[in-house]
């Protein structure tokens, strides 16, 4: 975040220059002091006639003077916090791998009937306004269910996937945005954003690079959130030969990191189960910039109460 995104008005912060200034003066003119002190060759007679004071008090309120200072201006230049706001709308895809590695029975009972059971839970955790849409992930990927808010037909839409060949997560990923377009508009015209929730145990063999979709979802400001599903021991029977079948986490872990989205690696329907709460929980809010200058305001007042404090101890000579 540069400074004209942090502050409303950034050109204000040259007033900040003065703090190192002041420092190199309060610095000089203790030096000064010090000299000064030493032309007392009776130290006895000087404790005598000046109180001595402690120098942690001064230098306290002093550093507090300052800190003040800076509060002061960074809240006078208007500055920029980020405050989460639930969504009222949203356009959920979860995309969800049928390919035949996911007949694996490392997480049982099957990688895909696990998969089914707890993306049934995150649709229903989902506010009742949000559109749902689910996508089948294989060598042809298709819409199984386009954006609705109705979710007895998510939960067939799900409880329906079969397993198919093959694994195109760059064409998933163009079909999950062209079904987040089929979503209805709003009251003013304006589509709800769209998230789009990936959820596969395998490497790409067919179609579309991965990274061409994910691009064009980072230029459509859609997030994907990724799942590496499975374990590094999962096999399953292909034409009589045991195949390992290890979930592509590197693959997931680079879509979710060019897009804006979440990666995590689930190796359990409880994992899964976990991961799909935490998801739901980014989701479910928008984060907008909210302007922040009472909150420094604030800081900077507290800053010059103590220093001031600190400053009548030293005159009234508290112990």
């Amino acid at each position: 975040m540069n400074l004209s995104e942090a502050f409303l008005q950034p050109e204000r912060l040259w007033m900040l220059a003065v703090v190192p200034v002041l420092i190199l003066v309060y610095i000089l003119a203790t030096r000064r002091r010090k000299r000064t002190g030493m032309r007392f060759t009776n130290t006895a007679v000087l404790g005598r006639v000046v109180r001595k004071q402690s120098q942690w008090r001064r230098h306290l309120a002093v550093a507090l003077s300052l800190l003040s200072l800076v509060t002061l201006v960074l809240a006078w230049a208007r500055p920029n916090g980020i405050d989460r706001v639930p969504r009222e709308r949203a356009t959920i895809v979860l995309v969800i791998d049928v390919s035949q590695s996911m007949a694996a029975t490392d997480v049982a009972p099957s990688r895909l009937e696990a998969a089914k059971a707890t993306s049934i839970d995150f649709v229903n955790s989902l506010p009742e306004q949000y559109n749902v849409a689910v996508v089948s992930m294989s060598g042809n990927p298709a819409t199984r269910l386009g954006p609705t808010t109705d979710r007895t037909m998510a939960v067939r839409a799900i409880n329906g996937l079969t397993l198919q060949d093959s694994t195109a997560v760059g064409d998933a990923i163009y079909v999950a945005l062209s079904a987040i377009e089929m979503a209805p508009k709003g009251d003013d015209g304006s589509a709800a954003p769209g998230t789009i929730v990936m959820l596969s145990d395998g490497q790409n063999t067919a179609g579309r690079a991965p990274l061409q979709g994910a691009l064009q979802a980072k230029t459509d400001s859609v997030p994907i959130h990724t799942i590496a599903y499975g374990t590094e021991n999962g096999s399953v029977d292909l034409d009589g030969v045991r195949e390992r079948v290890p979930p592509d986490a590197d693959l997931m872990r680079t879509i979710a990191s060019e897009t804006g989205g979440s990666f995590a690696a689930a190796e359990s329907a409880g994992d899964l189960s976990r991961v799909y709460q935490s998801i739901r929980s980014e989701i479910g809010y928008d984060e907008v910039k909210k302007e922040t200058t009472a909150t420094w305001a604030g800081y900077g007042l507290a800053f010059a109460v103590v220093a001031a404090l600190a400053a009548v101890s030293l005159g009234a000579r508290w112990p």
